[in-house]
């Protein structure tokens, strides 16, 4: 059960704990008040800085008290929850998180690695490796009537998004949920009503008609309790778990008490090495000219900056 914020008089602490209730009941209403076959299929989404990684954490431990496994899609490449930044990933999760506000890296299921924290500098290749995934997630995790294997039985998910919800991230949010078609949809409003998402299924074209998504909107993060939040500083958490990631390069007891160290770590460890014959060199970023054909030195100057 989530740890309870103090329980203090004051108007202050009397609105903290009706907006932890607001979440609690958000999540237990996803986990229980649906049926339990097909399990749920559940988007969080909402502006930047509003909670929604808190909030899916929350619904995760929710879930993971009724059901034994619990997919998590990972869509902000610049934030994400189980992974360093940069990538797109779909992770399974069999346990309980014992502190929600606890950072902590996850080997994924899958993944995609974006190369960028920003989703706005390739939005066509982020939904790509989004829909991939979940495709992924429907044909391994989300089967039926597989009584003779039950870890490839159906499971619930939890959709992830970024905070961009505006302009062309509007756009890719209404792709991501007209794709995934979700059964449940958590909606996170701040008090500033010019930043948060269009009322109603607004992924929706009108011609579509009335959609039988459940849509629960929640306070936001900043009315919500101390406790559960996580004080996002992007570029420190960022860094943070970049640190994590190649921290695990090394040995346990090897000792790492400021980034220099880490860096010099890493420094003495041996390289993986390959042959220049076995590397090729795809361009990702730029276009050459339909009629050049590549000259050698190109391909060696290349290969020397990937070296």
């Amino acid at each position: 059960e989530m740890e309870r914020g103090a329980m203090g008089g004051g108007e202050g602490s009397e609105e903290a704990r009706g907006r932890e209730r607001e979440w609690e009941e958000a999540a237990e209403a996803v986990a229980y008040d649906s049926c339990t076959w097909p399990p749920p299929v559940v988007v969080v989404c909402g502006p930047g800085n509003s909670g929604k990684s808190a909030f899916a954490r929350l619904l995760l431990n929710t879930l993971l008290a009724r059901y034994k496994r619990v997919a998590y899609l990972d869509t902000d490449v610049g934030q994400p929850e189980f992974t360093p930044p940069g990538f797109v990933s779909l992770h399974v999760l069999e346990e309980q998180a014992k502190d929600l506000t606890m950072l902590y890296l996850r080997a994924p299921k899958r993944c995609f690695f974006f190369g960028d924290v920003a989703a706005h500098k390739n939005p066509k290749l982020l939904l790509s490796y989004i829909f991939g995934l979940y495709d992924y997630f429907l044909k391994e995790l989300y089967r039926f009537n597989v009584a003779d294997n039950p870890h490839k039985s159906a499971i619930p998910i939890v959709i992830n998004t970024s905070g961009w919800v505006k302009g062309i991230g509007l756009h890719v949010l209404s792709e991501i949920l007209r794709y995934i078609s979700p059964t449940d949809v958590i909606r996170l409003n701040t008090t500033t009503e010019g930043k948060n998402l269009p009322g109603g299924a607004f992924w929706l074209d009108a011609h579509e008609g009335d959609s039988q998504v459940n849509l629960v909107e929640i306070h936001a993060a900043q009315n919500s309790p101390r406790h559960l939040l996580v004080k996002k500083e992007a570029r420190m958490i960022r860094d943070l778990r970049l640190i994590a990631y190649f921290r695990q390069c090394l040995p346990r007891d090897f000792p790492i008490f400021s980034s220099d160290d880490l860096v010099q770590g890493i420094a003495a460890i041996d390289p993986f090495q390959l042959p220049l014959s076995k590397i090729q060199v795809i361009d990702l970023h730029s276009q050459t000219s339909e009629n050049k054909e590549p000259q050698k030195d190109d391909i060696l100057d290349s290969n020397r900056r990937l070296l």
